[in-house]
């Protein structure tokens, strides 16, 4: 039997972006100016960073600041409690990259499909909320993306549902370095960029809410984490080329706020499903605890095999 809420499909959302909000995100998750098909409108090889539909569901189809509490307010599952949006994280994400994205969705009707795969009571600590989001052309049918998202609802559990069972882990190799070291310096100022994507959850802006759910005050969105982190693997063991990732995933394992160092280790396994070799990372904050962990991405790997970037 199905668990609570299982299948469930959430109201389609449309979503539209201009070439405008391609180069904004490209530039908030670090591309440089010697990656112009990300970040130069003109250039012949202008394309969409793979991983920018995951603000599409923030985005939406409006160009304007949002009121993310009243835009995310909680849609009621069968069988499961209503839980509290003022009070979620991300947990987890994976995303395929099934077709590329055109630049622009003008002339295009864009729908973002989001299907219930579980919900996990853990106790005290909370609720794991698992879905499927598929980006589809709804002229073509084509899919673009289909994301699996875990969300926790903080401190919004013991209400009798299943535990669901243990995620596989990816561990990163122990025996030898990483094959590639990135870094960055964030700021106070990064997470202020990176909500102009579409992502204006105010725990990321203004110390209340972060206070609020125990953060000490803000933190920097787990997804520019996660997104910064998908371009330094693109970047250096894929020449910043978007067909040469398949898949990406990783596991918020704890937050991160402004002006922590963040570096990123990397290692080829040599293990491949067909043309596509399994990278594993991690990310830490420097000198703390790893923030993103899980990382696990398949990739034509053309670039250097070592090196820092």
């Amino acid at each position: 039997m199905p668990g609570p809420g299982v299948g469930f499909e959430y109201p389609v959302k449309e979503v539209s972006w201009l070439k405008r909000d391609i180069l904004l995100f490209a530039q908030s998750i670090g591309c440089t100016a010697d990656e112009l098909h990300f970040l130069y409108e003109l250039h012949p090889n202008f394309c969409v960073f793979p991983t920018y539909p995951t603000v599409l569901t923030f985005k939406q189809n409006t160009q304007d600041v949002v009121d993310f509490y009243a835009a995310e307010k909680a849609v009621v599952i069968p069988g499961v409690p209503v839980f509290d949006p003022t009070r979620v994280v991300d947990g987890q994400r994976h995303i395929q990259f099934l077709k590329p994205l055109p630049t622009t969705s003008a002339g295009k009707r864009i729908e973002a499909r989001t299907k219930v795969l579980g919900v996990y009571d853990k106790g005290r600590p909370g609720t794991v909320l698992e879905t499927q989001t598929e980006l589809v052309d709804a002229g073509s049918g084509d899919v673009y993306t289909r994301a699996t998202t875990s969300s926790f609802f903080v401190g919004q559990g013991n209400w009798g549902g299943p535990k669901g069972v243990a995620t596989q882990n990816f561990a990163p190799p122990k025996d030898r370095k990483p094959d590639a070291v990135f870094e960055i310096q964030t700021t106070p100022e990064t997470p202020l960029l990176y909500r102009l994507n579409g992502d204006y959850n105010p725990l990321h802006a203004t110390p209340e809410p972060g206070r609020k759910m125990g953060f000490g005050g803000v933190i920097i969105h787990g997804l520019f984490s996660f997104n910064w982190a998908c371009h330094g693997l693109l970047r250096h063991f894929g020449v910043s080329d978007p067909a040469n990732m398949r898949e990406y995933q990783a596991r918020f394992a704890s937050p991160v706020r402004g002006g922590d160092k963040l570096v990123a280790s990397a290692w080829r396994t040599g293990s491949f499903d067909g043309e596509w070799e399994e990278v594993r990372f991690e990310v830490r904050v420097e000198g703390a605890k790893v923030c993103l962990s899980n990382g696990r991405a398949f990739m034509k790997c053309v670039g250097p095999e070592k090196g820092k970037l």
